[in-house]
Formats: C-alpha cells, structure tokens, sequence
C-alpha cells in the first residue's frame, strides 16, 4: 500500500566537524519518501518555490514519488541552516527561513484522500489537522512535531496527538510536552491523550516504543562514522512506516520489525550529508544490515 506524507521539501546548509554542505537537499518530507520508497509507493504533499531545482524532482520521481502534491509557487524555497558539535545528538539551529512555506496551505490530490497510511511531519498543528480532515478512512495516521510548535501552538498539537495512531518524536520533544523529566512518565502521558503508540527517538542511544502497557527498546546501530544526522529522525521514519505499509502487519511483533528496519535506515542516512547515502544505497544493504542489528540484540533464555 502507498503512503502520503505531509511535510517539508528544503535546502539545507550543514556544518559538522567532519565537513559542511551548503545549501543541499534537505526536508522532513524529502528524508521520509526517499526512505520509505525502498519498500512502498510514497505520495509527497509539500510546496517549494520558483528556485527549486527540477534535477531534485526528478530525483524524488526516479524513487518512484508520486509528486503531484509538491506545490511550486512564487518565492524561494524553505532553508534551514544548523551546526553541529562533536555530539551529533542535537543541532544547534543558526538560521531558519520560512519563505513559501508561511504560505503554504496543503491540498491533497484527489488520488491521496483514500491514502491508508499517512505521516504528517513536523509543519504547524494547525495544518496537519486540516490534512487530517482532507483523507477519508486512513488505516494508520501517523506524527512528528518539534520544539517549535510544542512551545507555540501547544493545545493545537494536543488536538493533533488526540486524532493520530502513532506519536514520533524525540526524547527531549516528549519531555518539553509533558513538562516530566521522566521519560517513562512522559510516555504515559502522551499515550493518555489517546494515540495507541508513542515511538520515542533517542539519536545514539536508540529507540523507545511505548504503549499502555508495553515498552520496546531498540538499540543504535554502532557505526565508525558519523557526518551528518540531518534527517535522521525523518529517515527512520520513512523506513518504519514504509515497512508497515508494505507488510500490512500492525500486530505487536509486526511493528516492532518496523522499528529496526527504520532504524536500519536511519544508520544508512547519516553515513554522508544530505540524501548522498540513501541515493547510493540498495536494498540488498538493508537486508544485511537488518540481519546484522539483530544479531546486535540476541540472545538465549537462561535457566536458573
């Protein structure tokens, strides 16, 4: 089955210790397609403007993106710039321009309203409901927000959190939006709003997946090198929900798959800046490294 996303289509200007890339191929929305189209037909809803490359569209189109939701209009494209230290866990933002993107308004192509898998990345709140009002019977809806909207829109989004399956964000997002330094707390709080499932990204440490009565834990994949996690969250993203929507399978065990596989993906995208890995990557790599993760985490039951 295909999978519509809501979110951004970008530049990216990146410093890292390891090097810098200037004014590249970034966005929410671009980081999950491109991962989620190794294992599903992705539809992409965003808006670029008038100096917004056709060699990136034709790219995301060569990935099999159904790209009739990427809205061009007058203006420059939404450019985001970070820094990031020797830990790579968080950026540090240096300038941050909107352009078309205060304007954009999501309209999904007639074709994306019977989507059954839908991710509404990190744009405002108040967007992502008005997507969430345009499909009509989704079989899983799933949302990523950010520090952002948490500090400035904050009933929108818990409207937003009350409607959807699955919560993705990061551990420190789960712990501004509760206000509970306690992740675990956290988790239970989040969940009460009345999504089914909180999946908490933990950059080198990991991922969590809380629901009401169960917690998952997934490791990192350890790597020897690190460039650029610009994306990384949207990445592992891509690949859990890419994974469900090809399987189908949102049993227990199902989802928990899901979560290697995005974190298989994840491990993939920061090996270079921008989509520079995920464009050279093939599928026979995931396939290893899925097998080789979960070997990172097996182990035989012990008689006492």
């Amino acid at each position: 089955m295909s999978i519509v996303v809501v979110g951004t289509v970008a530049f990216d200007t990146v410093e890292t210790p390891f090097g810098r890339g200037e004014n590249v191929l970034g966005g929410s929305a671009t980081y999950f397609s491109t991962s989620a189209s190794f294992f599903t037909d992705v539809s992409l809803v965003a808006v670029v403007g008038e100096d917004f490359p056709d060699e990136h569209v034709s790219f995301l189109q060569g990935r099999n993106i159904d790209t009739a939701g990427l809205q061009r209009i007058p203006g420059k494209t939404f450019h985001w710039s970070g820094r990031y230290g020797y830990d790579l866990n968080e950026a540090q933002t240096l300038d941050t321009q909107l352009n078309v993107l205060m304007d954009f308004q999501p309209e999904l192509p007639e074709s994306y309203r019977d989507a059954e898998y839908l991710f509404l990345a990190n744009i405002d709140p108040d967007l992502q409901m008005q997507v969430l009002e345009q499909v009509r019977k989704p079989k899983l809806v799933a949302c990523d927000t950010m520090n952002f909207w948490i500090s400035s829109k904050p009933e929108a989004l818990k409207k937003v959190l009350q409607k959807v399956d699955i919560v993705v964000i990061n551990e420190g997002e789960a712990r501004q939006f509760t206000g509970e330094a306690n992740l675990v707390k956290a988790a239970r709080q989040i969940i009460a709003l009345g999504c089914k499932r909180l999946v908490v990204k933990r950059g080198e440490y990991g991922v969590l997946m809380f629901t009401a009565d169960t917690v998952f834990a997934a490791p990192a994949y350890p790597l020897e090198e690190v460039f650029d996690p610009t994306g990384a969250g949207d990445t592992f993203a891509g690949g859990f929900m890419g994974y469900l929507a090809n399987t189908g399978d949102l049993t227990e065990e199902g989802i928990r798959q899901a979560i290697i596989f995005g974190s298989v993906m994840a491990s993939f995208n920061v090996e270079d800046f921008s989509l520079n890995r995920m464009k050279r990557l093939e599928y026979k790599e995931i396939q290893a490294r899925f097998s080789n993760f979960k070997a990172l985490t097996s182990f035989r039951d012990v008689s006492l």
